[in-house]
């Protein structure tokens, strides 16, 4: 009777410690991990060749291959046998194929950009055409695609890591398993390497932006008049408290978003871009007084809080006033969670339906917040009122609004 392997557990390969000799640690059905004396730890399988010669494979390394990726590879390996094909064999074709067609990876990495360039904005297409450049062609560029395996990939990625590029990290991630996904689609590779790429880094902790607490608006305000740098830095950074918008909405305005006679500021999802300034279909052109036709820098309002004794990463930034205005607006009790919400551009617009909701819904009741969020900071100018209690003296109006609105619906 035939000897059964307990398969592995992935505590068991973790804890696998490196001896005087290779040895192997057995899964089953002909996987193992062989365990290097220098620590390495790499996945093999054994099989039988349609021609009934016996064959030897590798998965990769792990735990870039964990237990669960490695069964997976054992399962593909077995389909192609059953269907007739030594996964070896039809790797090294692959592999002959792609050298006479000069399929590197550099060149199925442009082919796969000129495609999606025509998806994409023509700022987007030349930034990953930039992180094509900078972080993988230098390391894998020049490979034939069909001899990359995940450990190849994860090099550039690993590099981008230690440089502290997390958000970086993962969209060139994204990219090499788009990559790879089109070169299997192709039939330059059996197998996509990339697939195992998920999870290997780790999206950073979201950091919150500081704010400051709204009794320190007195403070705050005072500070800002009190400013002894450039007036239009002074006013910049009171415009932005008062309205509360993203940096680059503000810094990258235009004129024409500007209806004064409504009293209505509409900033647009995509704008124009500005001759020479990445990012400038962001937002809206703020223009600088030193040089009228640049954009204001995204670092000008955390410059000045920080010049006014505030430490911008624990005390407040810029983005701050947007959260403050945020709690203050929720602890009125004045307004209804959906408008707040529409007036923080918080809900996503992926439909032309959904894009005229975000711009003409609660209107009225928008233009009503905004009014009052400036009469509150005009409220604490002196000393600490609370929203509660300057809610109590514009509730009645905004009862009338409301009211109003229910009798139209």
């Amino acid at each position: 009777m035939s000897r059964t392997t307990a398969p592995l557990s992935d505590s068991a390969c973790r804890s696998a410690k490196p001896k005087d000799r290779a040895y192997k640690l057995f899964d089953g059905d002909s996987l193992y991990l062989q365990v290097q004396p220098y620590g390495r730890k790499g996945w093999r399988l054994r099989y039988v060749k349609p021609d009934r010669r016996e064959g030897l494979t590798s998965f990769g390394n792990y735990p870039i291959v964990g237990l669960a990726d490695a069964r997976r590879k054992r399962l593909e390996v077995k389909r192609m046998l059953a269907d007739g094909i030594d996964p070896k064999g039809a790797k090294n074709q692959a592999r002959t194929d792609a050298l006479i067609k000069g399929r590197t990876f550099e060149r199925v990495a442009l082919d796969w950009r000129t495609e999606m360039s025509a998806k994409w904005a023509p700022d987007y297409s030349k930034t990953v055409m930039s992180r094509l450049k900078t972080h993988l062609f230098p390391l894998i560029g020049a490979r034939a695609i069909v001899d990359l395996e995940t450990h190849d990939l994860m090099r550039p990625l690993e590099a981008i890591k230690k440089r502290g590029t997390i958000d970086i990290a993962l969209r060139v991630q994204n990219y090499l398993q788009s990559i790879m996904h089109e070169a299997k689609r192709l039939r330059l590779i059996t197998v996509n390497p990339a697939y195992d790429l998920v999870g290997s880094i780790k999206a950073s902790r979201v950091v919150h932006r500081p704010a400051l607490s709204l009794s320190r608006l007195p403070e705050l305000q005072e500070r800002i008049d009190t400013y002894k740098g450039r007036a239009l830095t002074r006013l910049t950074v009171l415009l932005s408290l008062h309205v509360f918008v993203r940096s680059s909405e503000l810094r990258f305005a235009r004129w024409s978003e500007f209806d004064l006679k409504r009293g209505a500021w509409e900033i647009p999802d995509m704008r124009p871009a500005l001759e020479g300034v990445p990012f400038s279909t962001r937002g809206t052109k703020m223009a600088g007084d030193t040089k009228s036709w640049k954009p204001m820098s995204e670092n000008t309002v955390n410059s000045a809080l920080r010049k006014m004794g505030y430490d911008t990463k624990s005390e407040i930034c810029g983005h701050g006033f947007r959260s403050m205005a945020c709690s203050a607006l929720i602890e009125s009790g004045l307004w209804t969670d959906t408008a707040i919400e529409r007036q923080m551009s918080h809900k996503e617009r992926n439909n032309v339906r959904a894009a005229y909701i975000h711009k003409a819904e609660f209107i009225e009741e928008r233009r009503l917040i905004m009014n009052w969020w400036s009469r509150y900071l005009e409220a604490n100018q002196q000393k600490h009122v609370s929203p509660r209690e300057l809610a109590n003296q514009t509730g009645a109006n905004v009862t009338r609004l409301k009211a109003k609105r229910g009798a139209t619906e």
